[in-house]
């Protein structure tokens, strides 16, 4: 039996999260969270993950600062911003920094959590291809 596929999802919203989480889990991950920056490199520094859903816009540390410091070490990590807003700037650096995609938060949870579950499986083949 395959092992499930570990997701690490990091975003400072709770009900978001919760949400989100409970649907993957659902949909046969194991989803680790942090709320943080800081707490993302900490977990990402003690684990390895199949692919990281990383908030852009967060205290203390944002998603692209984490995501900077993420491909200093790992290359070839699926790390796919989250973002409620269309900020062209950031997206753009996002590419920059090595994002492997983005997910835009909408009040559509149904289609949020289509696109995540269809984003991780592209990864999976993606992964799959390289090994």
């Amino acid at each position: 039996m395959e092992s499930k596929k570990k997701i690490l999802l990091v975003d400072d919203e709770p009900d978001f999260v919760e949400l989100i989480k409970h649907r993957l889990e659902a949909n046969d991950y194991q989803v680790t969270v942090a709320i943080n920056g800081k707490a993302a490199l900490d977990t990402l520094g003690k684990e390895k993950f199949d692919a990281v859903l990383l908030d852009i816009l967060m205290p203390e540390l944002d998603g692209l600062e984490v995501l900077k410091a993420i491909r200093k070490t790992d290359k070839e990590l699926p790390i796919f911003m989250l973002t409620a807003y269309s900020d062209k700037a950031k997206f753009k650096r996002a590419n920059q920094l090595g994002a492997s995609g983005f997910i835009v938060k909408t009040a559509d949870l149904q289609k949020e959590i289509n696109n995540i579950t269809g984003i991780l499986r592209l990864a999976d083949k993606y992964r799959a291809a390289g090994e």
